[in-house]
């Protein structure tokens, strides 16, 4: 195996825990799961804010108006897409901190940018990217080290470019800026494209985020782990108020395939900006990275490690031990400046 992340992954358990499930369907697991009350109330919060990122990114991807706009009409017809059941004008009305509608008597019609703050944010958040780009580079990189092929589909990548922390325009100012380590080619399909990685790295170059923390609890005096059974361990954060039955730690029981799927979806959220992704997004890479298994149940399975939403209609994986109250323990440059986009959808909410 050349995946960095499973290095001595089948010659050493490891210590994480399980959910043993009775025989139920995800459905009705998912019904039944135990809730955690911060992570609910975060995404009650952001289950309409990806849709006003949806619009803006909308009205910025027309760089030919100054500031740039969208039409009413055109937004109009793509609601049903972008699940705006009480039409365009309704979710641009109820947010005037992000959006502003303006006639043009010229064109005989309405049209919407950005406000001058939200336009503002927004142009923080490209230099923020920009700044990053060598960590950026590195993601990239990190995220086809982790496929079995050292490639993967462009149309994946798309799925999570914002998720990833990449410049939207990432094919020239990413890709084709480094030809040592990126190439683009040619899929199996039409009008296909497969990113490949063409730069050389052992197995060993790479550190998993995982690490991090198990050198630390090492380091820690009070650590009452065994440091030989912390090498090979997760972060464990369980929900407030949730029992643990005798046999939901389970420590050598697992089969290799899900402990190596769960090594790959942890370092996956590692890589995330927010240290969350949609469920269906992060399914796209389940045959790049050799995942024979249902990715929700996985998340399902482990709840000491991943927390599972399904607020406004989508299922969205966070990292537990990335979160303290609702917030990134340790914030980055590309999240603070979104945090600031988010509270800005805070006020027109709390107005309408």
């Amino acid at each position: 195996m050349r995946t960095y992340i499973i290095k001595s992954l089948f010659k050493h358990p490891f210590t994480f825990s399980i959910t043993i499930r009775s025989q139920t369907t995800s459905a009705q697991y998912v019904a039944s799961r135990a809730r955690d009350a911060t992570f609910e109330k975060l995404m009650d919060k952001y289950k309409n804010f990806v849709k006003v990122i949806a619009i803006q990114d909308l009205i910025l991807s027309n760089p030919n108006k100054t500031p740039p706009c969208i039409s009413l009409d055109f937004l109009s017809k793509l609601s049903q897409k972008l699940h705006l059941n009480r039409g365009a004008p309704s979710i641009l009305r109820k947010y005037p901190h992000i959006f502003h509608i303006f006639y043009d008597p010229a064109k005989s019609q309405a049209f919407c940018r950005l406000t001058d703050t939200a336009l503002e944010i927004s142009r923080k958040e490209e230099e923020a990217v920009n700044a990053s780009l060598p960590l950026v580079v590195d993601r990239l990189v990190r995220l086809l080290f982790m496929s079995t092929s050292k490639s993967l589909p462009l149309r994946a990548v798309f799925k999570v470019w914002r998720e990833l922390g990449l410049p939207d325009d990432f094919e020239d100012s990413v890709i084709v800026k480094n030809p040592n380590l990126f190439r683009l080619c040619d899929g199996n399909e039409p009008r296909t494209h497969v990113l490949k990685l063409v730069g050389e790295f052992p197995d060993n170059h790479f550190t998993a985020a995982v690490e991090n923390w198990r050198v630390t609890e090492c380091c820690r005096e009070d650590c009452s782990v065994d440091r030989m059974d912390i090498r090979y361990s997760f972060k464990h954060v369980y929900p407030p108020g949730m029992r643990l039955s005798k046999t939901f730690r389970a420590k050598a029981g697992l089969k290799g395939l899900e402990k190596r799927a769960v090594a790959i979806v942890h370092e996956f959220l590692s890589l995330t900006v927010e240290k969350m992704v949609e469920v269906e997004k992060i399914s796209h890479f389940r045959n790049c990275f050799g995942i024979d298994m249902n990715i929700r149940d996985l998340f399902l399975d482990h709840p000491g490690m991943f927390y599972l939403s399904t607020k406004g209609k989508r299922h969205t994986v966070f990292l537990r031990e990335a979160y303290e109250r609702g917030r990134l323990i340790d914030p980055n440059p590309v999240y603070d400046v979104r945090r600031k986009l988010l509270i800005l959808f805070f006020w027109g909410a709390m107005i309408c």
